[in-house]
């Protein structure tokens, strides 16, 4: 009988014990809990900013293909301007070499029918 004196005696402490273990293990728990939160607010935040800077990208892909169209235009523009100069020059140079030939050749009729 003074066993089962003991083990009775040992009850409280060992439902004690259970209680603070038990205690424990809901604080664990507790603790499990807010960190997890606070890892999902975090990932929950992380997604907000992936679909802004995604958003952005989007945005600066459309206003970089608006901006090659502009050049692709300007460039164009530029050919034409720079092919309507080269014409121009070209139809310069050939009224000038016509000028100095009608010139030479006013000259050498004026000098051959001035000696006759």
């Amino acid at each position: 009988m003074g066993g089962a004196r003991g083990s009775s005696a040992d009850a409280p402490d060992s439902l004690t014990e259970g209680r603070s273990r038990l205690q424990q293990a809901q604080e664990d728990v507790e603790e499990v809990t807010v960190i997890m939160l606070d890892n999902l607010n975090k990932a929950n935040e992380r997604g907000v900013k992936l679909e802004d800077l995604e958003d952005r990208a989007d945005e600066l892909l459309e206003k970089g293909k608006a901006f090659e169209k502009t050049t692709n235009k300007l460039k164009q523009k530029k050919r034409c301007e720079n092919s309507r100069m080269k014409v121009i020059s070209v139809a310069v140079g050939v009224v000038v070499v016509a000028i100095v030939i009608g010139l030479i050749v006013f000259g050498i009729i004026s000098s051959t029918g001035g000696e006759q």
